[in-house]
C-alpha cells in the first residue's frame, strides 16, 4: 500500500523504514528541512542499531522524505507520529497532534477515495475520537464514512525498535468499525503476532497502562534492591527467584538507578495527569514516579560517604544515554547525578560511546571525554550509569584514576572494587 507517515521522530522512522522493508511505498513527511535531506541522503539522524543498513536499501527508492503535506491525497493511509512532550503539570501536550490532524484534513479535501488517518503518538485516551477525528473531517469537508479512525501504538524499545517492530508480541488495532480495523490490520502482513482487536480508546489506553505497568516494575526492583542493600542480600538472586514464577515474569526486575527515556517517565505522568483530572488520585503511580526521581542521587549520596566532600573532586560519569544501543539522553538518570555533582562542586568527565553530543546540548558545561580511559585519568571516583557491554570489559582502565571508587547504576562490571547502588 502507499502510506503516509506525518513525522520524522523516532517512532515515525522506525516505523517507516520497517513498513518499507514490508514491502509498502512510504511517504514520510518531516517539516525540518535538514533531517529529511538526510533520510532521503540515507544518512540517519539518530542511532538505532540496523537503522542505517535499513535506510540504504530503502531511501529514495521506497520511502521518500518530504516537507509537504501534498503526497497524503495519494496514499491509502496516514500515520501520525509526532511528538506528546509533557506540560509543566505532567499532562501531554497535543499541539502537534492537533496541528498535524487540520494538516491532514487540509491535504483530503479533494481526494476521492477512502482514507485511514491511524494515530500511532501515545495519547491520552479520548484523543483520536474527540481531537483528531473532528479536526481531520472539519479541514477536509468529508464525512466520517469516507475517512476512518485508527488507533495503533507502537511498543518500540530504543535500541531495538527495529526488531520490536518485525517481532511484535502483539499489534494492537483500536477501531470503530471492521472496515478501517482490517485496512490497517493488513499492512502488518507478514509479520507473526497476536492482533488485539479493540475501541479506538481502550487503545490508546493499552499503551498507557503498558508503560505504567514497566516503570512500576523497575521502581519496585529498586525500592526492593534498597532493603536488600541495607541487608547485605544480593538483589539481583532475589530478583531471579522472584522472575521465575510465571506471572510475573523476569523482565524489567533489573534494580539500578531507574528509568528514563522517551517514554516511561512522559507517559507515567500523562497516566498520572489524567487520572487527576478525572477526580482520582494514583497512589501507585505517584509511587512510581517518587523512587524513580530519588534513585539516582543514592549513587550521589553513597559516592559522598565513601570520598566525603566532592567540592573539586573529579568524577568520571560513564554512560549518559537513558539505556545502552541509543544516543538519546532524554530523562537520562545521569542527568540528576551530574547536576548534582556540578551543584556540589564537583569536575565532572563524561564519556558514552553514542550519547555525548546528545548530553552536551543538554549540560554543556561538562568536559566530555573522547573514550573511557580519557574520563577515568586521575579521577577520585567513577560512576557508571548506562549498561554499554564496553564498559562491561574495562579493568586494568581503572588503574587510571587517582583512588579507585566504583560505583555502579547497572549491574555490568566484573572488576572485584565495584559497588552497586542496590548491591
Amino acid at each position: 500500500m502507499k502510506i503516509s507517515i506525518v513525522g520524522g521522530g523516532y517512532v515515525g522512522l522506525i516505523s517507516s523504514i520497517c513498513f518499507a522493508e514490508l514491502g509498502h511505498c512510504i511517504n514520510l513527511i518531516e517539516i525540518d528541512v535538514e533531517k529529511a535531506s538526510a533520510i532521503n541522503s540515507a544518512k540517519p539522524p539518530i542511532y538505532e542499531k540496523g537503522l542505517e543498513e535499513l535506510l540504504s536499501k530503502h531511501a529514495r527508492r521506497d520511502l521518500t522524505a518530504t516537507t509537504d503535506y501534498s503526497g497524503i491525497s495519494e496514499s491509502d493511509v496516514t500515520f501520525i507520529c509526532v511528538g506528546t512532550p509533557p506540560n509543566h503539570d505532567g499532562s501531554a501536550d497535543l499541539s502537534m497532534i492537533e496541528s498535524a490532524s487540520r494538516s491532514i484534513g487540509s491535504a483530503l479535501k479533494d481526494c476521492d477515495r477512502y482514507h485511514v488517518v491511524t494515530v500511532k503518538s501515545t495519547v491520552p485516551p479520548g484523543t483520536t475520537q474527540n481531537l483528531v477525528m473532528p479536526a481531520v473531517l472539519k479541514e477536509s469537508c468529508r464525512s466520517q464514512c469516507e475517512i476512518g479512525f485508527v488507533m495503533n501504538p507502537e511498543f518500540l524499545r530504543e535500541g531495538l525498535a527495529i526488531q520490536d517492530f518485525m517481532n511484535p508480541d502483539r499489534i494492537v488495532i483500536g477501531s470503530t468499525d471492521g472496515r478501517e480495523g482490517d485496512i490497517v490490520q493488513s499492512l502488518y502482513c507478514g509479520l507473526e503476532a497476536p492482533v488485539v482487536r479493540t475501541g479506538i480508546a481502550a487503545a490508546e489506553m493499552i499503551k498507557y497502562a503498558s508503560n505504567a505497568m514497566l516503570a512500576t516494575k523497575i521502581s519496585f526492583a529498586n525500592e526492593v534492591g534498597n532493603i536488600c542493600k541495607r541487608l547485605g542480600v544480593d538483589v539481583y538472586e532475589v530478583m531471579r527467584g522472584v522472575g521465575m514464577d510465571h506471572r510475573i515474569s523476569p523482565h524489567f526486575l533489573n534494580a539500578g538507578a531507574g528509568f528514563g527515556g522517551s517514554c516511561f517517565p512522559k507517559d507515567v505522568s500523562g497516566l498520572l495527569s489524567l487520572a487527576k483530572s478525572l477526580g482520582e488520585d494514583p497512589i501507585l503511580l505517584k509511587s512510581v514516579l517518587e523512587v524513580n526521581e530519588h534513585q539516582p542521587l543514592r549513587m550521589v549520596e553513597l559516592l559522598q560517604r565513601r570520598i566525603g566532600d566532592l567540592k573539586d573532586k573529579r568524577i568520571a560519569v560513564l554512560g549518559l544515554a537513558f539505556k545502552n544501543d541509543t544516543d538519546d539522553a532524554r530523562e537520562s538518570r545521569s542527568l540528576p547525578v551530574i547536576e548534582s555533582l556540578l551543584m556540589k562542586g564537583a569536575s565532572v568527565f563524561a564519556y558514552d560511546p553514542k550519547a555525548n553530543e546528545s548530553m552536551r546540548k543538554i549540560l554543556p558545561g561538562v568536559l566530555y571525554c573522547r573514550n573511557a580511559s580519557e574520563a577515568l585519568m586521575s579521577a577520585d571516583a567513577c560512576l557508571i550509569m548506562t549498561e554499554w557491554p564496553e564498559f562491561g570489559q574495562l579493568d586494568e582502565e581503572f588503574d587510571l584514576m587517582r583512588s579507585k571508587v566504583i560505583i555502579e547504576g547497572r549491574r555490568i562490571l566484573s572488576c572485584r572494587d565495584a559497588e552497586g547502588i542496590c548491591w
